[in-house]
């Protein structure tokens, strides 16, 4: 535990010297990654309000299938009927037992294994054994569903929130599902060949993981491979109105490793998209890197201060890649993008443990952020912020985008090789000026 006495965090002061502009701002206090009652409130007033991402749309797809999943501490279950998706509480009307303990198939209905309450897939009591024994004049069926959440699906994702003052998932979302339009992720599918997902238990904090995601600052020195690539000359911001954090860059480099360019890309993308690698940070638990051939995909389920797993999955533009049967060509291609996110992901594990132990064990003050490179932890920072001391959702301001031009950059020149909406916006800018 980080050597703290804090306990403010729900106040504004707390986070004050990270809320300020960007040239002056600072990283986050010790205790927002190593306090267990830091962890214990963000759970609460983090998790509990915020869209969480909890699944792939593919993991429940069919009718018949159901997922336990963990939000705010609190545990869900996720199912599809022929209403559609449907989430609810995992607890039982009749006595509050948990009804399913992992993922499974429940042929459509959801037996409680204490009494045998039974419901349907869409959450309906269908059946209370014996209570017409001794009628009961105060008992209706239809008053004992299960108790639904707010449950949508967005591209790959599905996304759960308990708070019902969140604003809806395409105000959270912002700009984000224009902006990434031309990929149709809605298509996209894991690959058929194995090695496709892998969960990785990380022994640091899930901010750490976010946030060594949404910065560049530490590419040439924790990713020497990576920065032939992705090189930081060629990083630019990504940003629009949501909650999300965004950089790209442009153009993915193939001179010195072709480690990314392996696949066959996407069809239907612009000049931007088919050039460039996108890196979204979505608030508060997914990571999406987009690249023209595919998608590694990383949400973060923290279990503690201190640990946090890590559900990575691999997807694909409808193709060769989704076919029942790949060509050996495509699967050592695969192989080759597959090894070099390992690899890439290990590093990024390393130095996020090590920054862990440094806070928990060292604790020192936070230090100032780079302008050049972690303005996207500085939006993190806010919206982390906005959700620990806000008394209600129904308040939050979703953050403003980057405006056209340099204005809002620091120490580099505008995209080269802008996103359409960008281009879009600037056009516009410049029609009105």
């Amino acid at each position: 535990m980080a050597n703290s006495t804090v306990t403010d965090w729900e106040t504004a002061e707390f986070w004050a010297r990270s809320r300020t502009e960007m040239t002056s701002a600072y990283a986050l206090p010790p205790a927002v990654y190593a306090d267990e009652d830091f962890f214990g409130s963000e759970q609460v007033r983090l998790f509990g309000r915020a869209w969480v991402g909890v699944a792939l749309a593919a993991e429940v797809a069919q009718p018949g299938r159901l997922l336990v999943r963990s939000v705010g501490g609190r545990s869900v279950l996720l199912t599809r009927s022929d209403a559609g998706l449907g989430g609810f509480l995992n607890s039982c009307r009749h006595r509050g037992t948990e009804l399913a303990e992992a993922d499974c198939d429940i042929a459509n209905t959801i037996r409680c294994p204490y009494h045998r309450w039974h419901y349907s897939a869409d959450g309906q009591l269908v059946a209370a054994p014996f209570f017409d024994e001794v009628p009961r004049e105060d008992f209706d069926m239809t008053d004992y569903g299960l108790i639904p959440i707010r449950t949508e699906v967005w591209g790959p994702l599905v996304f759960v929130s308990l708070d019902a003052d969140a604003p809806p998932l395409r105000i959270w979302l912002g700009d984000l599902p224009e902006r990434l339009a031309a990929y149709d992720f809605e298509n996209w599918g894991p690959a058929s060949v194995p090695g496709g997902s892998r969960t990785f238990d990380v022994a640091a904090n899930w901010k750490l993981l976010a946030e060594n995601f949404a910065e560049y600052y530490h590419l040439p020195w924790v990713h020497p491979e990576l920065a032939k690539v992705s090189r930081v000359p060629d990083h630019y911001r990504y940003q629009g109105p949501g909650m999300y954090c965004g950089q790209t860059t442009t153009p993915v480099s193939g001179e010195e490793r072709d480690d990314w360019l392996t696949l066959p890309p996407a069809a239907g993308l612009d000049d931007s998209d088919a050039a460039s690698g996108r890196f979204v940070a979505l608030f508060p638990n997914v990571t999406l890197a987009v690249l023209p051939s595919h998608m590694f995909l990383m949400r973060l389920e923290p279990l503690s201060a201190g640990r946090t797993l890590e559900h990575c999955t691999f997807l694909f533009p409808p193709g060769p890649m989704t076919d029942a049967e790949p060509s050996a060509e495509l699967r050592e291609s695969f192989e080759i993008t597959r090894r070099f996110w390992i690899e890439v992901n290990d590093e990024d594990i390393d130095i996020c443990e090590r920054a862990q132990r440094g806070i928990s064990a060292g604790g020192a003050p936070p230090g100032p952020l780079a302008p050049r490179f972690e303005e996207p932890l500085n939006r993190f920072h806010k919206m982390t912020a906005d959700l620990m001391t806000l008394p209600s959702l129904a308040e939050l301001e979703i953050p403003r985008g980057d405006r056209p031009g340099s204005v809002d950059l620091f120490g580099s020149e505008p995209n080269p090789v802008p996103p359409a909406i960008e281009r879009i916006q600037a056009s516009t800018a410049t029609g009105r000026s």
